[in-house]
């Protein structure tokens, strides 16, 4: 048989765009470290992605190590966000992974075995859409039964 050479899918051939997420919550890069901290926690997100001025990211800021280091005194709350961020490796040894809304949720776990989320992108990668996380595919597994 055929079928049972395929691997089995066990999303059903379900796309990032079914875990309906919702619209991404991002930074601009000078955005004050105790204003990103009050929105992440208004929020409750522990990451939240840091665009530059055309809206491209930049990379990403880790809520709790900021409040951590604003507590300890080593931040200062009016510094902006992009001098405590986690950059984005952009190298020809470490190719960018395109997710985008018609990415398969397969895909989508296999990625995020090795990173903390995804930024859902455009094609262009121009404009964040959202951002999925190990917690949305388990969320949606259980929506489905799977």
């Amino acid at each position: 048989m055929v079928s049972s050479l395929l691997p089995v899918d066990k999303y059903r051939g379900a796309v990032v765009e079914d875990l309906q997420l919702p619209p991404a919550f991002s930074l601009p890069s000078d955005e004050s470290i105790s204003r990103a901290i009050e929105l992440a926690y208004d929020r409750d997100f522990s990451h939240i992605p840091v665009l530059n001025h055309d809206r491209r990211p930049l990379g990403y800021v880790d809520v709790a190590a900021l409040k951590t280091k604003w507590e300890a005194g080593s931040a200062n709350p009016t510094e902006s966000v992009i001098k405590y961020m986690t950059k984005f490796k952009r190298e020809a040894s470490q190719p960018y992974t395109l997710v985008t809304p018609s990415t398969s949720l397969t895909e989508l776990e296999e990625f995020l075995r090795h990173n903390i989320f995804a930024l859902v992108t455009d094609y262009d990668r121009k404009f964040v859409l959202g951002v999925a996380t190990s917690q949305d595919l388990d969320n949606f597994s259980s929506r489905r039964g799977i």
